[in-house]
């Protein structure tokens, strides 16, 4: 769900600067920034996980950044940032680009040094955060497009433009499980409009289409994990793939569609079953919360994968030894403590 937090909260208006500083540095990326208002400094940040990819909005007093490679080996989220100008102007530079940028989209790379400077104005803008492994385009395809005005008026452009904007102002209204699955519309969507500005998305290797419709269902299984009628078969039917096709995507993958699925899915019940808030929790129920229909399936399916029963993981993970092996070890304890019939000691 969306988080807000607004310079207003802090105590003293002499503190805000410093808090939004902070603010962007801690959850974003380190950075230097500085600003004439520091002494009136104004700023409200909005964030929405939406799992694969984040979004964020920032509004704020005039302020210019620096990121250096200082500031780079620091921290580096290792993402691709594509935000909207939706208030103000900013020049902008990064990898020998430079723009002034107002109502546009323009990319960058935390992973490069970069300025930034805006126009003695509020400043406002839509930021989606994209990590650079889940986007089906190089990233040496993409430097051309950093730090550039990108058109958010028309086409799809302005199609990713307006969902981003509407997204924010409709989260609030959105199921928390939703959101994962508008965090993916939000990368395609992202991916398409990039892939229009490097030329005809149609042009794009074969190579590079195969690896995003990759990603793509690697997204939809994470997200739907807890569906028992997740089969290849529907992963297919939603992707408009043939079940073949399928297949061949997975040719090269360490484990077929249908074990990635079933790996998956234990490794969620795995992790559940090690966490003491679950600890109530019947093994079964957290068995059917992803996906397994069987609990006697679900037990042999874990224990060939890991080599003890769910329930021995559990105790194992929380300290405590099974029971059937407290009363193992009391049956055994009393076998050496009673002589056997028919003998005596000494």
């Amino acid at each position: 769900m969306a988080t807000l937090v607004a310079s207003d909260a802090v105590g003293t208006r002499g503190d805000r600067f410093d808090w939004f500083c902070e603010a962007v540095s801690s959850r974003v990326m380190p950075v230097l920034l500085s600003s004439r208002h520091a002494a009136d400094f104004r700023a409200a940040i909005t964030e929405l996980d939406l799992g694969v990819v984040r979004l964020s909005a920032v509004t704020c007093s005039p302020v210019g950044s620096r990121r250096t490679m200082t500031h780079v080996r620091r921290g580096d989220p290792e993402h691709l940032q594509l935000a909207l100008l939706t208030g103000g102007a900013v020049r902008i530079s990064q990898r020998g680009n430079e723009s002034v940028v107002s109502g546009g989209l323009v990319l960058t790379d935390t992973s490069r040094p970069s300025e930034a400077a805006s126009a003695d104005e509020t400043l406002a803008s839509v930021v989606v955060q994209i990590p650079r492994q889940a986007l089906a385009l190089g990233s040496d395809r993409l430097d051309g497009l950093l730090a550039r005005n990108l058109p958010a008026g028309t086409g799809s452009g302005a199609v990713l433009a307006g969902f981003m904007t509407s997204l924010l102002a409709e989260a609030p209204h959105c199921r928390p499980e939703e959101l994962p699955g508008l965090g993916a519309v939000t990368l395609d969507l992202a991916t398409a409009f990039l892939a229009r500005q490097l030329g005809d998305p149609g042009a794009t290797p074969a190579e590079a289409r195969a690896r995003e419709t990759l990603q793509r269902i690697h997204r939809f299984v994470e997200n739907n994990l807890g569906d028992p009628d997740l089969t290849p078969r529907a992963v297919a039917d939603r992707h408009n793939i043939s079940l073949r096709q399928l297949h061949a995507l997975f040719a090269d993958q360490p484990l077929t569609i249908a074990a990635h699925i079933r790996r998956a899915r234990l490794e969620r019940a795995r992790t559940d079953l090690a966490r003491a808030e679950f600890g109530g929790h019947p093994v079964q129920a957290i068995a059917a919360r992803w996906g397994f229909a069987s609990a006697t399936g679900f037990s042999r399916a874990f224990r060939e994968a890991y080599g003890l029963t769910p329930t021995e993981h559990r105790a194992l993970s929380l300290g405590a030894a099974p029971r059937t092996e407290h009363r193992n070890a009391a049956h055994t304890e009393h076998h050496r403590a009673t002589p056997a019939r028919g003998f005596t000691s000494g």
